[in-house]
């Protein structure tokens, strides 16, 4: 503080943190908003998390289609197999995540009884070491409601190095 204007109370602006994140200051150039802010989140992940063998979007688009054939298919086991026995399945970010295999199956065959003609749909918005993102969207038919059900999300996946997801993060959207 300077003693100048140690006693006096002056008016202040906080415009943001120096020195800047680099996020803040580089432009996104022709990348879409979730394209750098998934590109921003891959790189900022520990050097830990990469592997010797890294993953690869083609791996990640052959996970999503068994994703989506599960879903489809109201297959809880078969939803269960994608993912490694002890993998975690975060479905909203303030819950519990779902444990194991066992807790994966469980919350499917729950979620998946009301729906009927589930129509999924998803996209790999980047990859980096073990870890993707995709962007997933899915609509069905709530049978308590007979209502068309349409969600919008985004999922951060990581990966063992057999290509099943040890860890599974949600964001989604359900339109009104």
């Amino acid at each position: 503080m300077l003693r100048a204007t140690a006693k006096q109370l002056l008016p202040t602006t906080i415009t943001g943190s120096l020195p800047r994140p680099s996020w803040y200051t580089e432009t996104m150039g022709l990348k879409s908003f979730l394209q750098a802010i998934a590109a921003a989140a891959l790189l900022a992940l520990p050097a830990s998390w990469a592997s010797a063998e890294p993953l690869t979007a083609a791996a990640v688009e052959k996970w999503l289609a068994g994703y989506e054939r599960a879903w489809e298919s109201r297959d809880a086991a078969r939803a269960a197999e994608l993912f490694t026995p002890n993998a975690s399945y975060h479905e909203m970010p303030f819950d519990a995540p779902k444990a194991g295999q066992a807790g994966i199956r469980e919350y499917w065959s729950s979620v998946t009884a009301d729906q009927r003609d589930i129509d999924f749909k998803s996209q790999v918005v980047a990859v980096n070491g073990q870890t993707a993102v995709a962007h997933w969207s899915a609509t069905f038919t709530a049978t308590s409601t007979g209502a068309r059900v349409e969600l919008d999300g985004v999922f951060v996946l990581t990966f063992d190095s057999s290509g099943r997801c040890t860890e599974l993060r949600e964001w989604w959207h359900l339109k009104p």
